[in-house]
């Protein structure tokens, strides 16, 4: 077991408090397959990003908006086999509401419906591709979110499963906690993972007076 104290704990959504990784993968995958890309290709480049920078990456001349607005449209009608994961809820009990947000490349519509899919509340803070002007891995979803809780991202934790959002973690100045539900440990160790785990089960947190937060994380 190691311990960490923190201010607060900053989390990604996807893959990291829920599993929507099934229906993900079907809506890119389906994308891919019409515009002539290796599915598996743009299923492991679209995870952890914001739609349009994918799709801006893949098809630069293309409608950017009409392409993004058909893929947000598939995500929220595929809503099968979105779970929560392992331990998701029993560390989210164990928070105080103001020491907690979520910062996701989702757009906001989409994320309330996971969430509200999943059972899991909306935070008033939570921060979304709709809420950033650039999205993971560029810092500012994580900086945003830490503000909106009142603290700078350097005392904070952030829990990702991407790359992108490891790297986005790290640029706003926080520490990262990667979880190994979605992505191989090879991967979030190269993007500056703090520390592995699995995921939400191997995490523990009570509040530490006035400091803010402790974690346990068996390692």
């Amino acid at each position: 077991m190691i311990a960490i104290c923190c201010s607060a704990l900053l989390f990604d959504l996807d893959g990291v408090l829920i599993d929507s990784t099934p229906a993900v993968r079907r809506v890119w995958y389906r994308w891919a397959v019409e515009h002539g890309f290796d599915p598996e290709a743009v299923v492991h480049m679209a995870h952890g990003r914001p739609s349009r920078a994918t799709i801006r990456e893949l098809l630069p001349g293309s409608d950017i908006e009409r392409e993004d607005h058909e893929v947000e449209r598939r995500e929220m009608e595929d809503l099968d086999g979105v779970v929560l994961l392992p331990g998701a809820q029993e560390l989210l009990n164990a928070l105080p509401p103001e020491r907690w947000t979520i910062a996701t490349s989702c757009t906001r519509p989409l994320a309330e419906l996971r969430l509200r899919a999943a059972g899991l509340p909306i935070p008033k803070t939570m921060v979304t591709s709709s809420d950033v002007r650039i999205g993971k891995p560029d810092p500012e979803p994580y900086l945003k979110a830490a503000g909106k809780l009142g603290f700078a991202a350097s005392d904070c934790i952030v829990v990702e499963d991407a790359p992108a959002g490891v790297r986005a973690g790290k640029a706003a100045g926080g520490r990262v906690i990667a979880f190994l539900t979605t992505m191989i440990r090879r991967d979030v160790e190269d993007a500056g993972a703090d520390w592995v785990v699995q995921d939400c089960s191997e995490v523990t947190a009570s509040s530490d007076g006035a400091h803010g937060l402790r974690l346990n994380l068996a390692l």
